[in-house]
């Protein structure tokens, strides 16, 4: 019996997680179509994010270190398809995500994507990464905070995955500060076997930023490096790139 409304609980929650977030998302998405600029329809998306997580009993908390005034580089730990959601409802608007090539193929999500002005990265084509990486570039040279989740991917073992240079060769280039994040909870809250979240805490800590301070390709390493050893120390998860072969620049330092 006991198990059998265990189950029965666990479908209506599971129901009233999808409908509230079918009925909130198309609501955001209908006035971001309607409303002009990227910083109001973040302010939206933002908004969004976190009635989402109120909804859900998830209950968000953001400490650390205060944010640079200028533009930067945020890199994260990536432990969960929610980490996107709360770094939304974290971050200021000024802040645009880099979200892999995959997202653009799926429909209104794409569109969401697009309204509130984030740049999708072809990681399977070189070729075209490499276009899409410059034109990341090109924003973060312009003055824009960019947001990136270095690992790539996610997977259901717990751990930090080794990170991509692609962020750091972005800021040493565009010579902004780099900003480590550290999310706990995603990976409890809704882990990559599951559709439904489970109401529960999620911690982002914001790190102090890190100036570039050599240049080249080893400057990009080392800001890989540091970025990555500060959100491990953190994160309280084991370190999972032990023995992987290290990433190269997508963007050419030259």
């Amino acid at each position: 019996m006991y198990r059998l409304l265990k189950t029965l609980l666990r479908v209506i929650y599971g129901a009233y997680c999808g409908l509230s977030f079918l009925g909130v998302s198309l609501v955001a998405l209908i006035a971001m179509l309607f409303v002009p600029g990227i910083e109001r329809r973040r302010r939206i998306a933002g908004a969004t994010a976190r009635l989402l997580m109120r909804i859900w009993g998830i209950r968000l908390t953001v400490g650390g270190a205060p944010l640079p005034e200028q533009s930067c580089i945020v890199v994260a730990n990536h432990a969960s398809y929610l980490d996107g959601v709360v770094l939304a409802g974290a971050l200021p608007t000024r802040f645009g995500f880099v979200i892999k090539k995959e997202m653009d193929r799926i429909p209104l999500a794409n569109l969401l994507l697009r309204l509130i002005g984030s740049e999708f990265v072809d990681r399977v084509n070189r070729h075209r990464g490499g276009l899409d990486a410059r034109r990341v570039l090109r924003r973060a040279a312009s003055g824009q905070s960019i947001v990136f989740f270095p690992e790539g991917t996610f997977s259901r073992e717990r751990g930090l995955l080794r990170f991509h240079t692609g962020a750091f060769a972005t800021a040493l280039r565009a010579n902004c500060p780099v900003v480590p994040v550290v999310i706990r909870g995603t990976r409890e809250v809704l882990p990559s076997n599951r559709i439904v979240p489970t109401p529960g805490p999620i911690d982002v800590e914001i790190q102090p930023a890190i100036e570039p301070a050599v240049t080249g390709r080893e400057g990009a390493v080392a800001l890989r490096e540091e970025a990555r050893r500060r959100i491990l120390e953190r994160l309280g998860e084991p370190d999972l790139a032990t023995g992987m072969p290290p990433q190269e620049p997508t963007v050419d330092l030259a």
